[in-house]
């Protein structure tokens, strides 16, 4: 068993307070490129990025995304090709697309980790002012972003439970007593 991997899985947070410091373009490249490793439906590729970094669509984004609580520095959104996807026989909300999109996030979230970057995702947001925002190609859904920065020292508490539950207290076995 590889745990280093298991501590990089353990260690990763979502962090909701960055600082202003700007993101490396080579560190966000690093997690692009991590990204494009994530498992998908039939390695069709139907997810798509699109990396920002200038500060002033950066706070359009947020000015449409209640929640984006943190100040990134740098954000990806990742986007559907839906258009694409229907050419290739996927009925539209295909739940396997949006499978993509989490394995790309989840990918892109732990590659944040490991080149010492913050990162949280968000999907409180107009998909239609994102897309404008965005100058999206039609066909393409942004359907998750993945905010980017450097952590603030302080950060706010947990939304959820205090202790993390264990794996026992979210599995059950075989199927549920009759």
């Amino acid at each position: 068993m590889n745990e280093a991997v298991l501590e990089a899985i353990r260690r990763r947070r979502v962090v909701r307070s960055m600082t202003g410091a700007p993101v490396d373009r080579a560190d966000l490249e690093r997690v692009l490129e991590a990204a494009r490793f994530a498992p998908n439906a039939g390695n069709r590729r139907l997810q798509r990025f699109v990396a920002v970094q200038d500060a002033s669509t950066l706070r359009v984004l947020r000015m449409v995304s209640p929640g984006m609580l943190q100040r990134p520095s740098a954000a990806i959104v990742v986007c559907v090709d839906c258009a694409r996807a229907e050419q290739l026989g996927f009925a539209p909300g295909s739940r396997g697309l949006y499978v993509d999109v989490g394995t790309a996030a989840a990918t892109m979230l732990l590659a944040a980790s490991a080149v010492g970057l913050g990162a949280g995702p968000v999907t409180s947001f107009s998909r239609a002012a994102v897309a404008e925002v965005l100058n999206l190609p039609p066909g393409w859904s942004p359907e998750l972003i993945v905010c980017l920065g450097h952590p603030a020292a302080e950060q706010p508490p947990p939304m959820g439970p205090r202790r993390p539950l264990a794996w026992q207290e979210l599995t059950h076995w075989e199927r549920f007593p009759a």
